[in-house]
This record gives structure tokens, C-alpha cells and sequence, in this order.
């Protein structure tokens, strides 16, 4: 009695191992239209590890850092996002998956009743196994449902990728921020100070007659800026503690921030960066919008399928009987197939406008796929570039310091000599200064931009032990 139901069963399973045909349209090729290769020469050490390689730890070898880029992958509220979006995404694959798999369930259940006045109560114990709606996947409409569900999550955990690679280099070049305003709190420090004393030997001269009172009054005023220096960079040292205090996701130890005002944070030496073809595809942000793309595609399949017929199968087999202890004698098996078509006929132009709006969907995430490529190329370049002109722009200013420096020190031995007034002697000071501050600005700009080099070449996101 049950063969029927073993031929259904076998004829459903034939048809959905046969191969069922694939209205998935193939994935585009994308046309970034880049430059076969960076604007200026590639920088190469000879390494063979491409830059994607490269683990944060390997990057940046400052023992504090370290420990602030580990804290901060554990408790970053915003990666923690990240993450449980590729759960989501995880989950929601599984279950798309486990509709290419029949559903079977077992039941069993007792029916007690009195059908007429004249017949007496009676019991029927059932027990069966089923398969309930399960769809027979002829034109691969949930295999591409399935195909989009799982790149979608890949997509996620590229985004998860990338949101890693982001956190490193915030929380690098926020440590960098931190130390260049603590040099800068320090050169205050040493300015004010010299400049106090410098303003007690002078109130003493004017008392004595030597000095007018514009020098006095220039001296009063070159204090005062140092004082104003002086607070405003203690206030961007909180703010920058404030900063990273927010990336790292819980409060920062005292042992972790900078000791050393020094921007030797970063083991970083000019990097094999490559051609644009082999660097930029294995960026996460890249892969992310490839996996969206091919979701889409994908899509376009499912939303095809739907314009053919679909077939779905439901059906049981198992055992009734009025007796609990003949419930599995011979006699007793009963059998059901419900095969259901289900024919598209009419529906208001639904179904062409769900295959308008796929395609659509497919052709927006070709265009971001391509903006992805375009935009990596851009900031890598743009790093490139600046690591040249930054290097210029650095040698110039340490010479620019160097040379105000003897110009000080000049200034202030004629000044002694009564040979220069005062006003030049502020004026040579003045020069220091601001000379000693561009350079630990451009400091900081150098090394943030060897940062941005590291991460716009895709390094980062792996964490080397």
C-alpha cells in the first residue's frame, strides 16, 4: 500500500537532483576604469606579503598601542554591531537553506468519539511521517534565494572586516593626536617657562632703567600667549583622551597612554603596495559591495522562477488502528500525496515589476561595486602622493627649525650684547615657536598619513600573535 507513496516520493526527489535550471543571470564584470597603475611609483621593501597581510600587531609595535587596538576590538560598541549583523545575516542564510530540504515531521494522536446516539464511543490511534509544502525547486527559485541569503552574509562579514580595518586606524591615529598634543603641552611648558624668567630679568632692567616699558609690555604679552598656548593644548589632550577613551569602549588605564612624547608608534616602512588590480579587490570594503553584487544577481533569478509554475509536495505515510497495542499490525498503514501546481496566470504586472525592481537592484550594486574600486583607488593615491610631499615638507621644517634655532640663539647673544633691541629677540623667539610647532603638526601628519597608506592598501584587519 505504500508504494504510491515511496513512487511520489522517489519521483520528487529525482526532480529536485536532476539539475534544475538556473534563471540566474551571470554576474556582471565591473568597469572601474582605473590607471593601470598608482600615480607615482609603487613603494616597495622587497617583501613578498601583500599589504591585506600584514597584522596589526606586525604594523604597529608600540607595546601601548597594542594594548589600546586589542581593548578596543573587544569593547568598540560599533564593531560589536558589526559582529551581530554577521550573526543575523548568518542566521537568516540558514534558514534560506533549509527550505532547499523537505520539512519531514512525525505525529501521532488519539481521536475518541461517538459518531451516532446508537453507536457506542470509539477510539483511532494514528501515527505518521510527512513531508508538508515543500517546493520542488525546478527553476532554482529558492536555491537563488539561498544563493543571495549567503552572499549577503559574506557581505556582512567583509563589512565586519572593514569595520575592524576602520577602528584600527581611528584608534592609531587618535594615539597619534594624543602624543602630538602632549609634545605640544610640553613645548609650552618649556616656552612659558623661559619666558617667565625672561620677564622677571626684564621687569628687574625696566626698574633699573635699561628697558622701556614697550619691552616690558612685549615680554608681558609673549608670557601670556605661551599661558594661552599652555591651556589650550592641555584642553585637546582631554579631548583627545575623551576620543580614544570612546573608541577603546571602556575606560583606558593610565599604563596604556603615551609615557614617551615620541611619534615612534608604528613600525611602518614604505609598503609593498602593488598594482591597483591586485590591492584594491582584496579590500573588505571592495569585497562587501562584490558579495552585494552577487546577491543581486542572484535575485534577478529567484524573481524569474516566479514567472514558471512551481509545484509543491505534501504528503504523509503511517498507521491507524482502534487499538493502542495494533497500531503497527499489518492492515493498519494509510497514505496521503498532495501535490499542488500553481500556475501564474494573472498578476497586474507584479511579477514583471518584481523582475524590474531585481534588476534595478543589480545594476545598483554593480554601480557601488565600482564606486568601492574607484574610491580605493582614490585613497590610495591620495596617500601615495602625500607620503612624497609629506616627506619634502618634513626634512624642510626640521631644517626650518634648525635654523631658527641658531637664529635664537644669535638673537639672544647680541641682545645680551646690547647689539639687537628686544623686539628682535621676541621676534626670533616667536620664529622658534611657531617653527617647533609646524613641525610636530607635520610630525603627526606624516605618521597619520602612513596610517591611512596601511589601511587604504586593505592591512589591518588581521591580528598576528
Amino acid at each position: 500500500m505504500t508504494k504510491p507513496v515511496l513512487t511520489s516520493l522517489a519521483l520528487a526527489t529525482s526532480l529536485l537532483l536532476s539539475g534544475c535550471a538556473n534563471l540566474a543571470p551571470a554576474v556582471p564584470a565591473a568597469n572601474p576604469q582605473l590607471n593601470a597603475d598608482w600615480p607615482i611609483p609603487a613603494l616597495t621593501t622587497g617583501a613578498e606579503t601583500p599589504v591585506a597581510d600584514i597584522g596589526w600587531r606586525e604594523f604597529f609595535t608600540d607595546k601601548q598601542l597594542q594594548g589600546l587596538i586589542e581593548q578596543a576590538l573587544t569593547n568598540n560598541r560599533d564593531l560589536r554591531v558589526a559582529l551581530l549583523n554577521v550573526e543575523k545575516a548568518r542566521a537568516q542564510y540558514r534558514i534560506e537553506r533549509a527550505d532547499r530540504l523537505p520539512s519531514v515531521a512525525a505525529s501521532g494522536g488519539l481521536e475518541r468519539g461517538r459518531l451516532t446516539p446508537a453507536n457506542g464511543v470509539t477510539d483511532q490511534y494514528s501515527a505518521n511521517l510527512g513531508i508538508a509544502e515543500f517546493e520542488l525547486d525546478l527553476f532554482s527559485r529558492v536555491r537563488n534565494l539561498s544563493e543571495a541569503a549567503l552572499n549577503r552574509y559574506l557581505a556582512q562579514e567583509e563589512a565586519r572586516r572593514a569595520a575592524q580595518l576602520t577602528l584600527v586606524a581611528e584608534v592609531a591615529n587618535a594615539y597619534l593626536t594624543l602624543t602630538a598634543d602632549r609634545r605640544l603641552v610640553q613645548l609650552a611648558e618649556n616656552t612659558l617657562k623661559n619666558r617667565q624668567e625672561a620677564l622677571t630679568l626684564t621687569e628687574r632692567r625696566h626698574e633699573l632703567g635699561d628697558l622701556s616699558g614697550l619691552d616690558l609690555s612685549q615680554a608681558q604679552t609673549s608670557v601670556a600667549t605661551a599661558q594661552t598656548d599652555l591651556a589650550r593644548f592641555r584642553g585637546q589632550v582631554a579631548q583627545d583622551i575623551n576620543a580614544l577613551t570612546l573608541l577603546v569602549g571602556a575606560p583606558i588605564a593610565p599604563e596604556l597612554l603615551p609615557d614617551e612624547v615620541s611619534f615612534e608608534v608604528s613600525g611602518l616602512q614604505p609598503l609593498p603596495a602593488g598594482l591597483p588590480s591586485e590591492v584594491l579587490l582584496r579590500r573588505p570594503d571592495v569585497q562587501q559591495a562584490e558579495y552585494v553584487l552577487q546577491a543581486a544577481s542572484a535575485n534577478i533569478g529567484a524573481a524569474r522562477a516566479a514567472f514558471f509554475p512551481s509545484i509543491r509536495l505534501t504528503g504523509s505515510i503511517g498507521t491507524a488502528s482502534n487499538e493502542l497495542d495494533g497500531l503497527f499490525d499489518g492492515g493498519t498503514q494509510i497514505w496521503r500525496v498532495m501535490p499542488q501546481l500553481n500556475i501564474p496566470i494573472f498578476q497586474g504586472g507584479g511579477l514583471r515589476a518584481a523582475l524590474g525592481m531585481a534588476q534595478a537592484d543589480r545594476d545598483i550594486a554593480l554601480a557601488s561595486y565600482e564606486k568601492a574600486i574607484q574610491s580605493g583607488f582614490r585613497e590610495v593615491a591620495d596617500a601615495l602622493v602625500l607620503t612624497r610631499s609629506l616627506a619634502e615638507q618634513l626634512d624642510s621644517q626640521q631644517a626650518l627649525v634648525a635654523s631658527a634655532s641658531r637664529t635664537e640663539q644669535l638673537s639672544n647673544a647680541r641682545y645680551d650684547a646690547g647689539q639687537d633691541s628686544y623686539f628682535e629677540l621676541l621676534d626670533a623667539q616667536r620664529t622658534l615657536y611657531g617653527a617647533q610647532q609646524t613641525l610636530i603638526n607635520t610630525q603627526l601628519t606624516e605618521q597619520s598619513n602612513r596610517v591611512n597608506l596601511y589601511k587604504a592598501l586593505g592591512g589591518g584587519w588581521q591580528q598576528v600573535e
